[in-house]
């Protein structure tokens, strides 16, 4: 019945074209809500497929793990929102360093990120790779992940000292080695793999337990 009214309420808000402001987003929406806040409108997003979903915990329970075993601060998947200055988006996965924890509140994150992953579904393309991108670009997120399922490939951004984002390249082993994760790395192929590899498997290749 809650998420009902909800769905009623946003529909409602939506169609009337109606411009609300971020706190008045957060009251209307639940943590059940598929949507993002941008310029004072709602924009609703579609439900991620099965595969999308493999990858996104793949990489969230090894990130987790890392991130906790070496105490470098958050990880965070979705449904979290990250607030910034025009926009409430809800990355995949997000990680909050240390030194930022205080940007946490109870249910969203105000501010940037300090990494911010994206896994591309067909619905998403053109939100996650120019929306999102020029967005997170402004903010100053240092990294920014483009995890692309239907190609087969991962694009890794990281600021420079121009203020945009440049593609950084694998190592000669095909691993993406993090700047804002401390010495963390990871072999893309994973992520292809069928079935995917148990994460206990990678943990073990990353020395944590």
């Amino acid at each position: 019945m809650k998420t009902a009214l909800i769905e009623s309420k946003i529909q409602k808000t939506v169609a009337e074209s109606k411009k609300i402001s971020y706190e008045e987003f957060l009251d209307l929406c639940d943590e059940d809500t598929l949507a993002e806040w941008v310029n004072g409108e709602i924009i609703m997003t579609s439900p991620a497929s099965k595969k999308h979903q493999k990858i996104s915990f793949l990489l969230q329970s090894i990130l987790y793990a890392y991130v906790e075993f070496h105490k470098l601060g958050d990880i965070i998947d979705a449904p979290f929102q990250m607030k910034l200055p025009y926009s409430g988006r809800e990355p995949d996965i997000i990680f909050v360093h240390s030194s930022h924890l205080d940007r946490l509140k109870e249910t969203y994150l105000d501010g940037p990120a300090d990494v911010a992953i994206e896994i591309i579904s067909e619905e998403s393309i053109n939100r996650d790779r120019i929306k999102k991108f020029n967005e997170y670009e402004s903010a100053g997120i240092p990294e920014y992940w483009l995890i692309d399922p239907m190609r087969n490939q991962a694009e890794f951004y990281r600021i420079g000292a121009d203020g945009f984002y440049h593609l950084v390249p694998l190592d000669a082993e095909g691993k993406y080695h993090s700047e804002a994760i401390q010495d963390f790395w990871f072999k893309v192929s994973w992520l292809w793999q069928e079935p995917l590899p148990p994460d206990w498997e990678i943990r073990k290749e990353l020395n944590i337990p």
